[in-house]
């Protein structure tokens, strides 16, 4: 029995008539008449009943219709589940992240993506989460991981949310420690301190400002405008204190002082963005698979 054989089979049951049906699977009708005697041969029972004018299925063609149409419906998908794994073979995903992100969640996701896939470019832009929406609207990026909420709402994207981030205080180990020594502070504890702030657009930004202003005074920079390497580099030279992801302050903490917040503290909540009338791209699935189970 072949799936050729199956195919002319429900070709011929669905159109009842031969003619049509080898028009609708491109093959001169007495080749499809052979194959389907043959197939009658190998099940030894007549499929059909051929009347002048008439064709209907036997008992037996109407028990093997639907086992043949699974028959066929599983082969499609073994066909395309094997195109799909020999395309990760080689593609591209682009994937948006805020540069803090770049820091501290992607680089080992990534290592495991390329170490698995290695035929697959990853094309990597960085930007605030305004900017990373603006990229999957306009079909640039085929994922972004944002901060939530988006700046502003956009019903076109699918978010999931990927994970709740503590915000710590770094400061440099030879300036004084933040908030008198203690072991936690209080965003209020900011109000005595100069920051090195971030540029406009980032995140990290308007958050850290967003608290410093709910708990009553507007904060101080000592320097402003750079980028999280900027930032961390500047507070390493002892220009000021920086609110920044755990994660960073982790992975970047040489050199570093690291301090908690108090309770309720500060987080922010980091998701994977796509758009919703565009699935992802085959390899940019298996990424946003990796980044889901990490």
């Amino acid at each position: 029995m072949q799936l050729q054989q199956l195919q002319y089979f429900v070709a011929v049951a669905e159109a009842r008539h031969f003619t049509r049906a080898a028009e609708a699977v491109h093959v001169a009708q007495p080749s499809l008449s052979q194959q389907i005697k043959a197939l009658e041969r190998e099940l030894g029972a007549d499929l059909f009943l051929r009347a002048r004018g008439n064709i209907s299925l036997t008992d037996a063609g109407e028990a093997l219709l639907p086992l043949a149409r699974r028959i066929l419906a599983d082969a499609d998908t073994a066909r395309h589940e094997v195109l799909e794994l020999v395309r990760l073979r080689r593609g591209r995903v682009r994937l948006g992240a805020t540069p803090s992100l770049c820091t501290g969640l992607l680089p080992d996701v990534l290592r495991a993506f390329h170490d698995r896939y290695p035929g697959i470019r990853l094309m990597i832009e960085e930007g605030g989460s305004h900017d990373l929406v603006r990229g999957l609207a306009r079909g640039a990026l085929d994922l972004a991981l944002v901060v939530l909420p988006l700046p502003t709402a956009s019903p076109s994207l699918t978010t999931v949310e990927l994970l709740r981030e503590d915000l710590v205080v770094v400061s440099s180990p030879e300036a004084p420690r933040p908030g008198g020594g203690r072991r936690a502070v209080d965003v209020c504890d900011l109000a005595g301190e100069r920051l090195v702030m971030f540029r406009h657009g980032y995140d990290l930004r308007e958050l850290t400002v967003a608290a410093c202003r709910s708990a009553g005074f507007e904060p101080e920079f000592a320097v402003e405008g750079g980028e999280m390497d900027a930032v961390l580099g500047f507070v390493r030279a002892g220009l000021g204190v920086a609110v920044v992801p755990r994660m960073v302050a982790t992975r970047s903490g040489r050199g570093l002082r690291v301090t908690p917040l108090a309770r309720p503290g500060l987080h922010r909540t980091i998701a994977l963005a796509h758009r919703s009338d565009v699935a992802p791209p085959r390899a940019a699935r298996e990424l946003q698979r990796m980044l889901l189970e990490r």
